[in-house]
């Protein structure tokens, strides 16, 4: 159920978020989750559609199997273009989460259009070599944008690569003084700090990887986890482990939970279900207005789950 929270998304580069998930027939996408910040009319008009397959962002991103980058929501394509144009949006990154070829949920994550608000979003393609830019949105780091628009990547090489070829998530530090991170020189300049990156299933096979780098004033996430998880066996139930998180206020998150069963909290429910989940002020965390925990898949398991509060 989505719901308003009382807090500034000013301050931040994704304005609102929503979780769309297969309806009881199957073959239209429902809202099941949804954290809009002030943006209340905004979250009032998703409340009102569903979608089917290839029908709108959400559709589409389950009908090509992919995730998708849409930088202009006053395309005819965006059906709530006119309520986006009003709440003030400006682009929409929509994530599919496929378990083989179920569709488990569609992750649409969105910003604005403040000239002010630095980060990116990005999308990239892998092909039998290297991987491309598939789609990105950056704010007013327009700049990082064209170098980003000129950038390859190699299995292993940087955070899209890196994520490639590990076939996994990575938390990237300091990127505007990281020897990992290709774009550095371009990340200081824009005022990037924080990269996580990760790979996106699907069910043609081809590699993806979305890759969220956050900005100094306009961060995408103060906190920052990824979560290894361990699949249910007879006589074992699922359960995950902290593998990496960090934190603007707390620094490095060795100091909390470690482990968690699953349906315990937003991380443990995304294993559960194996869908994307979005949470208003999630328990245990009061210094966040909301989080999100996205679920990986491989072999028809989750693998991990990767979170991210703001």
């Amino acid at each position: 159920m989505a719901a308003v929270i009382d807090a500034s998304a000013a301050s931040t580069f994704i304005l609102a978020t929503e979780v769309w998930a297969p309806g009881p027939s199957g073959d239209v996408l429902l809202r099941v989750d949804g954290v809009y910040g002030p943006l209340e009319a905004f979250g009032a008009v998703a409340e009102e559609h569903g979608f089917s397959r290839g029908e709108g962002l959400p559709g589409r991103a389950w009908k090509e199997g992919r995730p998708i980058v849409m930088t202009d929501l006053s395309n005819p394509a965006f059906l709530r273009r006119d309520a986006a144009e009003e709440a003030g949006l400006a682009a929409a990154a929509a994530i599919p989460v496929f378990s083989g070829p179920m569709l488990k949920g569609v992750l649409v994550l969105f910003c604005g259009r403040d000239e002010e608000h630095v980060g990116a979003i990005e999308v990239w393609r892998g092909d039998d070599a290297t991987m491309t830019l598939d789609g990105g949105f950056y704010g007013a780091a327009t700049a990082f944008r064209e170098v980003s628009e000129a950038t390859t990547f190699q299995r292993g090489q940087g955070l899209p690569g890196g994520v490639w070829g590990a076939g996994a998530p990575i938390l990237m530090r300091d990127l505007g003084s990281s020897a990992g991170f290709v774009r550095s020189a371009s990340a200081r300049a824009a005022g990037l700090t924080t990269g996580l990156g990760f790979p996106v299933a699907t069910p043609s096979g081809v590699p993806y990887v979305v890759t969220l780098l956050s900005g100094r004033a306009t961060p995408i996430a103060r906190r920052f986890e990824i979560w290894d998880a361990t699949p249910a066996r007879p006589g074992r139930p699922a359960a995950a482990t902290l593998a990496d998180g960090l934190c603007d206020v707390e620094g490095p998150l060795w100091r909390a939970e470690r482990s968690l069963a699953a349906w315990q909290g937003p991380v443990g429910r995304a294993l559960a279900t194996g869908a994307p989940v979005a949470e208003v002020n999630p328990a245990g965390a009061l210094r966040h207005a909301g989080m999100v925990a996205l679920p990986l898949h491989s072999h028809g398991e989750v693998t991990r789950v990767v979170a991210w509060y703001f």
